[in-house]
């Protein structure tokens, strides 16, 4: 598993203060749940799913993310200007394991990061800071490529770029669809290992996939078969969206569990 790839690339999209900040807007703005005449939904088959993440942009739905080596799921809520995530990278029987927790509320963000695996003890302030959030000074991390984002996306997981991949497809139901996908082109998405898909070549190009939509045409569901390559076993890479509209914003974490990040955090996202 690359470490490095799965939680601070994940962290790196997660972190959406410039995405929020940017966007966020006195203005009031009809929610995606309540709209009272929702857009029909395009009868191209790819059409309707390149619209289909068009609400995302609006910043207020929640999400989950599920792949060969990780699993986790947040909220994005513009009208509060948080977001939270949460993310599991492998498990205790590998050499480390990353179970990770993020809260962004209005220009603070916290993040707790427990280490599990056989080389977690070898990691410095691991076992200081374990269970604890710790408070990220933005000073600290603006300068780090990694935490470098596009102020014009509010969705972390990327969804429109990866259905912007779509090569085959047709409608097989009411709102699902199924085809082929070229993920070749999508690898800063945080649902994919940059890895993994060097290692697939040309099969990259076409993979089959499913797609769901909800009556409003939205993205609820977008799931990708991904074959063996490399040193990962066949999965699939599944993400999903709900509450589009109605959420709630992040909450601030515990008083008595917040410390300042120490310098070995800022270093491990260098």
């Amino acid at each position: 598993m690359n470490i490095r790839r799965w939680s601070f690339g994940f962290l790196a999209a997660a972190l959406l203060v410039p995405g929020l900040a940017a966007c966020k807007s006195d203005a009031a703005e009809p929610t995606a749940g309540a709209s009272p005449s929702a857009p029909a939904v395009p009868a191209d088959p790819k059409e309707a799913l390149l619209a289909s993440t068009k609400e995302l942009a609006k910043g207020d739905f929640t999400f989950t993310v599920a792949g060969a080596e990780m699993t986790g799921g947040g909220l994005v809520h513009k009208p509060s200007n948080s977001a939270q995530f949460r993310m599991k990278f492998g498990d205790a029987s590998q050499d480390v394991s990353i179970d990770m927790d993020l809260v962004y509320i209005d220009s603070e963000s916290w993040v707790k990061m427990d280490l599990g695996g056989a080389l977690a003890g070898a990691v410095p302030g691991v076992a200081k800071n374990k269970g604890k959030y710790q408070h990220l000074d933005k000073t600290k991390v603006e300068g780090i490529k990694d935490l470098q984002l596009d102020p014009e996306s509010l969705d972390p997981i990327s969804s429109d770029a990866l259905l912007k991949g779509v090569t085959d497809v047709q409608k097989t139901g009411e709102g699902v669809y199924a085809g082929k996908i070229d993920i070749s082109a999508a690898v800063d998405s945080v649902a994919l290992d940059e890895e993994v898909v060097k290692a697939l070549g040309a099969q990259a190009k076409a993979l089959p996939f499913t797609a769901k939509l909800d009556p409003q045409g939205r993205l609820t569901e977008l799931a990708i078969s991904v074959p063996a390559a490399g040193e990962a076993a066949a999965h699939e890479v599944k993400i999903g969206y709900s509450g589009y509209g109605t959420g709630a914003g992040a909450q601030k974490p515990p008083a008595d569990k917040v410390v300042e990040a120490s310098a070995e955090t800022y270093e491990m996202f260098k």
